[in-house]
């Protein structure tokens, strides 16, 4: 796309929909299918966005609002909105600047990101973008266990080396979910993508598929157990998140297990079809932990609205994770900065307009 059009289309998008529209007509059919699909007939996707809209605001007027913010920290790391990229595999699939324009983005805005373990481009060239720890947001790195814990423990090490702040550890894919969307458009990685830190091997996703036997035979014999959450734990310095937690009592083990962190997340419905809305599971979740370690939440999230009600259930943050992939396809480095500005505007005005001046002010009594 020419850069002037490029430019043309940012400054005619006014929320994150608008970016969905027009990144449909930017990107190919397989990659479009493989970001934007769910897993079997993509209920849980649509319930997740669904989940943020049965909560309804009761707002508070009259207060004092001067010298608002909506600044806090995470993990001692400074945020200048409680958002931060979702881990995204295949970034540089959507635009040629890939997992650097979306960490030159956030660190320009002050938000946080979270680089995938099938990232497009090296942890380090992403890490070495998002530029002087001293003034950017949180940079995390999403890692899945991998069969080989001598990979595991070098992929951790390097993160360490290259300045991340944490580790956050995703549970809820022991196998790829059954994504019909994907397989009826024939995806395939296209030539010069693949997932840089895994053996070439593991670059090329698989539909599930095969007997019963085969799957828990093979793949699912190696699945993590809360075991190598501890192992790791011991393995870093880092603090060590769990991402993909849906129930109450899964947090509360997570947490035994050296967790520092949850990340309330059903994979943007892309594993188990019918799983629960995490708008939905957050105040078990944040109930259940009492305020021990932050926790996070993902899903369906499209407007600042969404955010505030994700705070006032209990979330310390959020994550977002398609959208991004709509500006970068959109406008690259330009459009996921945009998609962050449009979200980090429509969330103050929520604040404002709910009597919050600060983080401290948004609380469950805003729901009705």
């Amino acid at each position: 796309m020419p850069e002037t059009s490029a430019m043309q289309h940012l400054s005619d998008a006014i929320s994150l929909t608008d970016y969905e529209t027009t990144a449909r007509t930017r990107l190919p059919a397989g990659p479009w299918a493989y970001f934007q699909g769910g897993a079997g007939d993509e209920v849980t996707m649509r319930r997740n966005a669904e989940a943020w809209q049965t909560h309804t605001l009761r707002p508070r007027v009259m207060r004092v609002l001067a010298g608002g913010h909506s600044r806090s920290t995470l993990l001692g790391r400074p945020l200048a909105c409680p958002v931060l990229a979702a881990p995204v595999a295949y970034q540089r699939m959507a635009h040629a600047e890939g997992e650097i324009g979306t960490a030159l983005a956030t660190s320009v805005l002050g938000m946080g990101m979270v680089l995938s373990t099938q990232s497009s481009t090296p942890l380090e060239e992403v890490a070495s973008a998002a530029g002087d720890r001293a003034t950017r947001g949180p940079l995390w790195f999403q890692l899945y266990l991998q069969p080989d814990l001598g990979l595991t423990r070098s992929l951790v090490q390097r993160a360490e080396a290259a300045g991340y702040d944490a580790i956050v550890l995703t549970v809820d894919a022991p196998c790829q979910g059954v994504r019909d969307r994907e397989r009826r458009a024939g995806f395939r990685l296209p030539p010069g993508i693949r997932a840089v830190h895994l053996p070439p091997a593991s670059s090329q996703p698989t539909p599930a598929g095969g007997s019963a036997a085969s799957l828990f035979d093979g793949l699912l014999a190696q699945a993590p157990t809360w075991d190598d959450l501890a192992w790791l734990c011991t393995e870093t310095t880092l603090p060590v998140l769990v991402k993909g937690v849906l129930h109450p009592d899964d947090a509360r083990l997570a947490i035994q297990h050296g967790a520092a962190g949850v990340i309330v997340s059903n994979h943007g419905g892309r594993t188990l079809d019918t799983a629960l809305p995490t708008a939905r599971a957050l105040p078990d979740i944040c109930a259940a932990l009492e305020g021990a370690v932050p926790v996070l939440v993902d899903g369906g999230i499209r407007r600042g609205t969404d955010v505030l009600k994700a705070l006032a259930l209990g979330a310390h943050a959020v994550l977002i994770g398609r959208p991004l992939v709509h500006g970068l396809a959109c406008g690259g480095t330009h459009g996921v900065a945009h998609v962050l500005r449009l979200l980090h505007d429509e969330f103050e005005a929520a604040m404002a307009l709910c009597g919050c001046r600060t983080l401290s002010d948004i609380q469950p009594g805003l729901l009705a």
